[in-house]
């Protein structure tokens, strides 16, 4: 199954005349939530539905609990999931503190094997 996208466009207003470029955008087919994901795991395997949500839920608490004692979470053939933080400069590394940090994100970066996958991937463009 195909990838479907969409042309999205968008003005460029640091050229004079501002100009209109036109750029891909993935449209999603929906979502699949946890009780998808449990049932997908159980029937792939031996564990039951009710199994596959309790460890997915328990991945999702020690996941959490990893990045906030500042830990990277590496899963091997998914990614690795980091923390990365955005805030305002300081003149001096003296100056430099908690204050200065505004914003804390989670990054994730794909596994070398969903790298690859991702490869595979072919597109459909809607009209």
């Amino acid at each position: 199954m195909a990838v479907t996208f969409k042309m999205v466009p968008k003005k460029n207003m640091q050229v004079s005349p501002p100009e209109i470029k036109y750029y891909p955008c993935a449209v999603s087919q929906g979502r699949v939530d946890l009780d998808t994901l449990a049932q997908m795991v159980a029937s792939r395997s031996t564990v039951s539905e009710a199994d596959c949500y309790g460890v997915i839920v328990g991945l999702t608490k020690v996941i959490g609990e990893s990045l906030l004692k500042g830990n990277i979470v590496d899963i091997d053939f998914l990614g690795s999931f980091a923390l990365t933080l955005q805030g305002t400069a300081a003149d001096s590394e003296e100056d430099l503190g908690k204050s200065n940090i505004k914003k804390t994100k989670v990054t994730f970066s794909p596994s070398k094997g969903l790298k690859t996958k991702l490869k595979e991937i072919s597109f459909k463009r809607l009209r």
